[in-house]
């Protein structure tokens, strides 16, 4: 454990003092795009983030590479280097698109180019565990559009999500941090060797997320870019695909029996061998649903607008730090209510415990259309957001008296999509260059 904290640690630490001088090249290299009708921020922030969070990236390998107790894993696997071949390869598309905005297609492309590098090199799916039928191998053409699929969708889920300051780097982090203790769990409690990978992979991309997050939170000084968003969620995918294409079930030994009755026994063992497609189960419906939405209003898929999860969560009336807080408290709900249950799935409590905060969860997302209204001669001592709104009278006709005291304390309503938190007048009618991704 000690040499993954210190991988973390060196990871994070690497991060953080490249962020700031990427910044500075960001802004003299002009990659700071013009503020778009669907963007929440009021100024042109600089992109490129995601150069710091890859140098970070290859700075935990190499410490991993020089640890006695981690040291296995780059003799015995070539996942690490494969992972480090497809990072490179959508970390450079990344870049182009952050200071050129490059056509959505061609990144889809990418993307799937950069999945078949790592399949190249052994980092693919080799089996999936199936409850009531045991183990089912996967032939190469499987295992290849199935991992394809996967890092695709990963990809673009955290993509998707990246719309408020710090909202994927941080949802990303809990995710790693739950896959993270599942994946040791399974290398040290089990003596699983081909755990290994998976959890060094977590470690480092925790550390990415951690390293990034102060530069990155509202309000934001930088912005990690597709160079970023892509960039984690291909390590995210890749610890995903690493643990449950390469490890094989049986070798758990936790029943005794058939195959069959083994794996079905051992389900709440299997299954976060589902993520991450659970532990970002927020992305992953936030695409879906914007896939829905646009192709039912006629637009193409691929076509950026106003309504995801996060843009609705201001439209709700919460803050930009509540809402972002609030994307943390469900995935973090998911995630290890998830690796809660495949630990203790006999105890009721677990499921109980879920329940509640899920409840919680609800009250705190809806607090906003619930807000009390302080009678008018309380308004003076209650915080703004509880006084009754009052629109402001027309201008006076000349002759007329001039407005009183009382009157200049009027608010005007906040336009129907700003959010009053933090927005300080309505949103610029600017163009929407872009295709497709989010604002970085």
């Amino acid at each position: 454990m000690r040499d993954y904290l210190l991988t973390l640690c060196v990871t994070a630490a690497v991060t953080y003092l490249l962020t700031g001088p990427v910044r500075k090249f960001a802004i003299a290299a002009g990659a700071m795009p013009e503020i778009r009708a669907r963007d929440v921020h009021r100024e042109p922030t600089p992109r490129l983030g995601g150069i710091a969070m890859f140098f970070g990236l290859c700075a935990g390998l190499l410490v991993a590479d020089h640890l006695p107790n981690l040291n296995s894993v780059f003799e015995l696997s070539n996942e690490p280097r494969a992972l480090l071949s497809g990072a490179a390869l959508i970390w450079l598309i990344g870049v182009l698109d952050d200071k050129f905005e490059i056509d959505a297609l061609i990144k889809l492309g990418g993307q799937m180019i950069a999945a078949g590098v790592m399949v190249m090199q052994g980092l693919t799916i080799l089996w999936l565990p199936i409850p009531g039928i045991g183990t089912v191998a996967l032939t190469q053409w499987q295992g290849t559009l199935l991992t394809v699929a996967l890092v695709v969708i990963t990809i673009n889920a955290v993509n998707f999500v990246d719309g408020l300051d710090g909202l994927a780097a941080g949802m990303v982090c809990i995710a790693a941090a739950a896959f993270f203790l599942y994946a040791y769990r399974i290398w040290y409690g089990f003596t699983i060797e081909a755990a290994a990978p998976a959890t060094l992979f977590a470690v480092i991309l925790m550390g990415m997320c951690l390293g990034f997050l102060p530069h990155n939170m509202h309000p934001a000084r930088i912005f990690m870019g597709d160079s970023g968003s892509m960039l984690i969620g291909l390590v995210l995918a890749a610890s995903a695909i690493s643990i449950t294409g390469q490890v094989d079930p049986d070798a758990l030994k936790i029943f005794e029996g058939s195959t069959r009755e083994a794996t079905h026994a051992a389900l709440p063992v299997f299954i976060p061998l589902l993520l991450p497609l659970t532990i970002i189960a927020l992305p992953v419906a936030d695409l879906v649903l914007a896939i829905v939405r646009r192709t039912w209003n006629g637009q193409s898929p691929f076509a950026a607008d106003r309504g995801h999860l996060h843009h609705r969560l201001l439209e709700i009336g919460h803050s930009h730090s509540r809402a972002v807080l609030i994307m943390y408290f469900w995935s973090a709900l998911i995630a290890f209510g998830t690796l809660a249950y495949s630990v203790h799935s006999a105890s009721m409590w677990i499921v109980l415990v879920i329940v509640a905060l899920s409840a919680i969860g609800l009250v705190l997302l809806l607090l906003p259309r619930f807000t009390p209204r302080a009678p008018r001669w309380a308004e003076s001592f209650v915080p703004p957001r509880y006084r009754r709104r009052a629109v402001r009278p027309a201008a006076p006709v000349a002759g007329s008296p001039a407005p009183s005291g009382d009157e200049d304390d009027e608010r005007v309503p906040v336009p129907a999509g700003v959010n009053g938190a933090t927005a300080l007048s309505a949103l610029p009618e600017l163009p929407d260059r872009r295709k497709a991704g989010t604002r970085g």
